[in-house]
């Protein structure tokens, strides 16, 4: 079932970025900051291998996904920004976005103030969830898309340049092949892990506060 999905997403963004091409790439990461599971660790290293080909220019496609992550982030910065944080709180069980999440976020954003979304643009999870505590705290929206922009752009590169170096190894070297399919067992194993451990830990949260009710 893992490997369907897997694929499935994969045949997806592939698909989408090679029909259509930079915009391609900035819808995909648009989706993936409205807080819909679409993992940017899959988005952008393709199109890293595509910049390995030739098809790309990694400067073009980082800043493609950096402009996707500010068009997406709209929609979470205004439902913060028109709802306030008893909306986020009602409706974030969907995007699995518990309270413990929305407290964390809240309590960095308002000790450290808008600085807090350009770093949490560059850490995972995190950087899905940040624009609902600026929207709650009403944010000035400039700098709000300044600073999504600036955090994004570095996190955007980092993984098209890693897809870029994995598609010169992949051809090059031949070590690299047979080491990829020795632990590709074992690296599946972990992020299967990961994600029923998210899953699952978020669902347990959620369900906390109807259970003391």
């Amino acid at each position: 079932m893992t490997e369907k999905i897997l694929a499935f997403l994969v045949h997806f963004v592939t698909s989408v970025i090679s029909g259509g091409g930079y915009a391609g790439i900035a819808a995909l990461m648009g989706i993936e900051s409205a807080c819909v599971p679409l993992p940017s660790e899959i988005i952008m290293p393709f199109a890293g291998y595509l910049v390995y080909r030739g098809e790309f220019n990694l400067l073009w496609v980082a800043t493609a996904g950096a402009i996707g992550c500010n068009v997406g982030s709209v929609i979470a910065y205004w439902i913060g920004a028109w709802g306030g944080r008893p909306l986020v709180e009602r409706y974030g069980k969907w995007v699995l976005m518990s309270h413990h999440d929305l407290d964390r976020m809240t309590y960095f954003f308002n000790k450290y103030g808008g600085i807090t979304v350009l770093v949490g643009r560059l850490l995972p999870v995190v950087r899905t969830f940040i624009a609902f505590p600026a929207g709650i705290a009403k944010m000035p929206q400039m700098r709000f898309h300044v600073y999504t922009f600036v955090g994004s752009w570095p996190w955007c590169y980092a993984l098209a340049y890693a897809g870029m170096k994995l598609g010169e190894r992949w051809h090059t070297d031949p070590r690299f092949q047979s080491a990829f399919h020795r632990f590709h067992l074992a690296v599946e194993i972990v992020l299967v892990a990961g994600v029923i451990w998210f899953v699952w830990s978020h669902l347990r949260r959620a369900r906390q506060p109807t259970n003391a009710t």
